[in-house]
């Protein structure tokens, strides 16, 4: 290998100066599309040979060539046709312009866009599919989730964490407006359907640090979603054990729009865990997006949501082993009562954007969100923990009873928010340089009642036990309204220039904001550069750094305080600051071919100091802060990722992390919550050799565990890890209807569907216990046991899908 590095390398060199040895003539054009826009990051060169060039913002490329009778271009890009031009006659200053066909090849399972040049830290991903083994429905995030430094641990919920961020630091963007998600939900199978549709979906950027200046103040990542404009009309329709979906979009020549619903109802899964009993949930989602052209400079646009989560939850048992062959226990539960959830949401965005000039955009937006979430639940529990004397499986006869108790849990929790937000944003574009600007005001309103309570009893004795008073082992209360109001705004500036070492991208630009209910301005600076060099052009390098707030938003400054009859109390701390994360982000990439397949590998290094840390613990998917501003740390790794054509004709990929956090509270260092020392994750498909109507598709996840403390303690007092995760979803699929020896065909079923599919399923294919969090039961002398929560168990699922 060393050998032909080294002969590759003398060719390089030997050919560079042979070539200017000789008599050299410049051409130079644009590429284009077929409407004639032009095409960025194109490459033009010389057929056969190392000899090329990108095409800059305008489409603009300029090539050096060896003057002869002939010369043979290639032209290629990302979702184009590559083509070959010959120019019979070679001439210093000719000028050839090109215009490429777009790609008519169907992709039919997921694809990542692998081998686009990314100078910045916005990575195009995979906007889902259908046929994956999905168990969150076909969400976008579970493809997000085997990216580079992204992790999430519960196939039952859409949130991820970033570079040791938590859910709450991670921003969500369809088309250009930010999106919001419920408070209350404090479990994964409560949580339902994210709010992305991924069949409207027509690409899917995402950044795990260090992003440009027009995205807001959050500390960790940003998701930013385009939403499709139909050229013709199109559709599909889905439908398994679990829900259905469909989406239809449209086109006239003024008029675009793309209207999809989703149901789910995954009672399936959660039959799969260690609680019995009666699962109904429901989810719906709505969605539609419209464009119309006004004037061939003016564009109006809409969109709306819909959603509706519904869980309802009569329980009837429990029956949990757990601990070591040495030490065995089983934890038995019987159950009374139900619980009640309701999550609504409505969001609706609606704008202008109007052309100035050829090279000049403006637009105006107006967005609201509304949420009312509820959550209500009565239910009592007779337990018995015991020790299991035998190998076998716990039977009554093989357990000895080492401790009994009740508990009763209550909650009558009610919040509404109300978000509106109006924004202006800007583009001009110059010769080299792109400038962007925004400014924005937000008004929140937040309504929040919280009436929350528990209380065991163990061997007769209510805990935590006194003589004197009955307590509540828990309790929490909330009365709060909050009225405040955010402004905002920023300008950044992309300059992009070729010289002789090659194509530079530099993005730099400045972020303010204001919140007059802590009287607090932030200023946020950002920068990133990137680097493709002449010598080689597979090579991709990039750095950015920058200072990113987390502006709190209702949760973080919620402080719970202790009243002089013991009852938790929520109070809002007026005195709260934005957390800050100061990114540092080295990376890059190399695009290269081996058993004449392309492949891409992708490494990044980073670092992100960390001030002003809101401490806090998470059981489930639900984060507690402690409310004030008392803590520092850091957190830094390695992500890798390997792309590529694994079998040829598909789309494969690797991902490994390596990662350390580290927090300061009162002084104690311990990790962050989402602590993740490794992660390994892997997507891979394939099809039947010979016959690819037949393909399959695996996601696998094998992942550290992450710290847990025992309630009523921070991770400063005490804490200990879960297990890792482990977790395999495989799903193969047939294709009934369509294919390419069928493309064209207009007659029976073709008339009105391009490709039907059939699906099966299987999540957790090997069954493994995955912890999600624990439940602790407590003895009268206050030791506490930690009963693990398992998620879901292995489960099959039937789907079929039909496009047309």
């Amino acid at each position: 290998m060393r050998l032909k590095t080294i002969f590759t390398l003398i060719f390089i060199i030997f050919f560079y100066f042979f070539s200017y040895g000789q008599k050299r003539a410049k051409i130079s054009g644009t590429v284009a599309d077929t409407d004639a826009n032009p095409l960025e990051l194109a490459m033009v060169r010389v057929t056969g040979t190392v000899n090329g060039t990108l095409t800059d913002e305008k489409g603009h490329y300029t090539l050096y060539v060896s003057t002869k009778d002939s010369c043979s271009l290639t032209i290629s890009c990302i979702g184009y046709r590559t083509i070959t031009k010959t120019l019979p006659v070679v001439e210093d200053g000719m000028r050839v312009n090109i215009r490429l066909v777009n790609s008519d090849v169907e992709l039919q399972e997921a694809t990542v866009i692998g081998q686009r040049i990314e100078t910045n830290t916005m990575k195009t991903i995979s906007a889902g599919n259908r046929l994956l083994s999905d168990p969150s429905g076909g969400n976008v995030e579970y493809m997000l989730a085997t990216e580079i430094g992204v992790s999430s641990t519960n196939e039952l919920s859409t949130q991820y964490s970033v570079r040791g961020g938590n859910y709450d630091e991670n921003m969500v963007y369809v088309n250009g407006v930010e999106v919001y998600r419920p408070l209350l939900v404090r479990s994964g199978q409560q949580e339902g359907l994210s709010f992305v549709n991924p069949d409207m979906t027509e690409e899917v950027k995402f950044s795990s640090g260090g992003f440009e200046s027009k995205f807001g103040d959050k500390m960790s990542s940003v998701l930013d979603i385009t939403y499709k404009k139909p050229k013709e009309l199109e559709g599909s329709v889905s439908a398994s054990l679990m829900g259905a979906s469909a989406y239809v979009g449209t086109s006239s020549k003024k008029f675009t729009q793309v209207t999809g619903f989703r149901f789910k109802k995954n009672s399936l899964l959660l039959g799969t865990l260690d609680t019995k009993g009666e699962y109904d949930p429901t989810f719906i989602d709505l969605q539609t997006y419209m464009t119309y052209k006004i004037s061939p400079r003016l564009e109006w646009n809409f969109l709306g949501n819909f959603s509706k989560n519904q869980y309802n939850f009569t329980p009837t048992s429990r029956s949990t082993s757990f601990g070591t062959i040495e030490m065995a226990k089983n934890f038995t539960v019987y159950f009374d009562g139900k619980e009640r959830d309701n999550f609504e949401t409505l969001f609706g965005s609606t704008g202008f954007t109007y052309r100035l000039k050829s090279n000049t955009d403006v637009g105006l937006q107006v967005s609201a969100f509304q949420s009312k979430e509820e959550e209500t639940y009565d239910i009592t529990g007779e337990y018995w923990l015991s020790d299991v004397t035998s190998t076998d499986e716990a039977t009554p006869e093989n357990m000895e009873v080492i401790g009994t108790g009740k508990y009763h849990e209550h909650a009558r929790n009610r919040l509404r928010s109300d978000v509106v937000n109006i924004s202006h944003v800007g583009t001009h574009k110059m010769e080299a340089h792109t400038i962007r600007w925004g400014l924005g005001y937000q008004v929140e309103k937040i309504k929040d009642r919280i009436k929350e309570w528990e209380m065991r009893d163990s061997a007769g004795y209510s805990l935590p036990y006194n003589n004197e008073t009955v307590n509540m082992v828990r309790n929490l209360y909330s009365h709060n309204d909050l009225s405040s109001n955010r402004f905002s705004g920023y300008i950044q500036d992309t300059y992009k220039f070729r010289n002789s070492k090659g194509l530079f991208s530099l993005t730099g630009g400045i972020r303010g904001s204001y919140w007059d209910f802590n009287k607090e301005f932030i200023f946020s600076p950002r920068a990133s550069v990137g680097f493709v060099p002449n010598f080689n052009q597979k090579y991709t390098f990039r750095f950015a750094t920058g200072i990113y707030y987390q502006a709190p938003f209702y949760k973080e400054f919620q402080k719970t305080v202790t009243d002089e009859y013991g009852n938790s109390v929520i109070e809002l701390n007026h005195n709260i600051k934005s957390q800050r994360s100061i990114h540092f982000v080295l990376g890059g990439d190399y695009s290269f071919t081996a058993i004449d397949r392309p492949f891409k590998f992708t490494a990044e290094m980073y670092y992100k100091k960390l001030d002003n840390l809101v401490p806090y613990t998470v059981d489930n998917v639900k984060v507690r802060y402690y409310g004030e501003n008392i803590a520092s740390g850091y957190a830094a790794g390695l992500d890798m990722k390997l792309f590529g054509e694994f079998v040829p004709g598909t789309d494969s990929w690797l991902t490994f992390s390596l990662m350390k956090t580290q927090q300061d509270i009162y002084g104690v260092k311990v990790p962050l919550p989402t602590d993740q020392q490794y992660n390994i994750s892997l997507f891979f498909t394939d099809y039947f050799p010979g016959y690819d109507k037949i393909r399959l598709n695996l996601r696998a996840i094998w992942a550290d565990g992450l710290p847990v403390s025992p309630p009523g303690q921070g991770y400063e007092t005490q804490y200990f890890r879960t297990p890792g995760y482990r977790r395999i979803d495989v799903g193969m699929s047939y294709q009934l209807l369509g294919g390419k020896e069928n493309s064209g065909r207009k007659d029976g079923l073709y008339k009105y569907l391009k490709n039907v599919y059939l699906g099966l399923d299987c999540f957790n294919l090997f069954d493994i216990n995955n912890v999600n969090s624990y439940y602790w039961v407590t003895d009268i002398y206050g030791q506490q046991y930690g009963v693990p929560n398992y998620l879901t168990g292995r489960q099959l699922n039937v789907k079929l899908v039909a496009e047309f």
